[in-house]
């Protein structure tokens, strides 16, 4: 009996050689299989990681060629290919605000080759559009930021004002004459003047128009009096002495234009400004995630790469896929309270 497999116990119950009930044997060797199983499944991811990627990936982006949008991306697209050692393809499928690429990024295989250019425009989508085939957060996964470039509260020469303060003091004694144009209800630029008038209290009225340059041209002309907007659309207007900059709406002084000031140093807490980054569909592998965003923060150290941001009035924004996270979800909450408070609704 004792060289058998099994034994028959005195109390009549079935026992392995080594003393237990066959059951908790079988459950064991499930366990230890299982075990196994997902140490070869990570290693199996690991190996993947290491050799991604194979082939081309998408980075799309939801705006035409040629904008500051595009131009981001191709620097990034451009540095993870010669890093890589595989094209990124931008992509552009603009419309709806960005919601059109995101949700084509969302549908997308979570498997590192379709990546979304994310910007500020998708935190603000996210209140200022009510019925989304997607939830932001819920569906795509944060990869890295890129950079935050400096915007500029640009007035006509006809507005007798140099600084924020003399500013403010003339349209608090011109309430509701002033005009803000903007490239559009919702933009980045309208709710950057919006937060602007929620906190000096006085109301300048908004003028949309199709676009910034639509926008831009008013403004020279005359037609509006001030205009918050991206750096490289204005910085030859302000240089020729045809646009005042009053101020950058940023946390910080823009190297293009270190004597002008942040409307921060005259209204604390205001910050404005586009951030861009990268995103990947929500179950994209862990291990795909940190290699872009390693890659992205690289760059980011690169000289020639912060010189390259810094021409279109940028600066770095390192951290990890976290870090991204958390930054979204500040400025979702952030705009979300401008819209409400201003009761902005989407053009039809």
């Amino acid at each position: 009996m004792k060289n058998r497999k099994r034994e028959i116990c005195t109390s009549g119950s079935v026992r392995d050689e080594d003393g237990q009930p066959p059951h908790l044997l079988g459950r064991r060797k499930f366990l230890h299989l299982a075990a196994g199983a997902a140490a070869l499944s990570a290693i199996s991811r690991i190996a993947w990681a290491q050799a991604y990627p194979t082939r081309p990936v998408r980075l799309v982006v939801g705006a035409p060629a040629g904008g500051g949008f595009d131009i981001v991306a191709r620097l990034m697209g451009q540095w993870l290919s010669e890093r890589l050692g595989r094209p990124f393809v931008i992509e552009n499928r603009p419309g709806a605000s960005s919601n059109i690429a995101t949700e084509a990024v969302v549908h997308a295989p979570a498997d590192g080759y379709t990546l979304l250019l994310l910007t500020t425009a998708n935190a603000i989508n996210i209140t200022m559009y009510e019925k989304l085939s997607f939830n932001l957060s819920r569906d795509i996964a944060p990869v890295a930021s890129i950079t935050r470039v400096h915007d500029v509260m640009v007035a006509n020469l006809s507005v007798p004002s140099t600084t924020v303060p003399e500013f403010i003091a003339y349209a608090k004694a011109n309430p509701g004459k002033l005009t803000m144009a903007s490239g559009g209800v919702g933009t980045p630029s309208h709710l950057e003047g919006e937060l602007f008038k929620t906190m000096i209290g006085v109301d300048v009225v908004h003028v949309p128009h199709r676009g910034t340059a639509a926008a831009l041209t008013d403004l020279l002309g005359g037609q509006v009096q001030v205009v918050f907007t991206s750096m490289p659309s204005v910085i030859e207007y302000i240089r020729a002495g045809r646009l005042r900059a009053l101020a950058v709406t940023t946390a910080t002084r823009s190297e293009l234009l270190p004597d002008i000031p942040t409307v921060g140093e005259f209204l604390p807490g205001y910050e404005g400004g586009i951030w861009y980054g990268l995103g990947a569909p929500k179950a994209t592998p862990a291990e795909i995630v940190d290699k872009l965003n390693k890659e992205v923060n690289a760059a980011l150290d690169d000289p020639k790469m912060k010189a390259r941001l810094a021409d279109l009035g940028g600066t770095p924004l390192q951290g990890s896929p976290v870090q991204f996270g958390k930054l979204i979800a500040e400025e979702t909450e952030k705009w979300a309270k401008v819209i409400r408070a201003a009761n902005i609704k989407p053009q039809g």
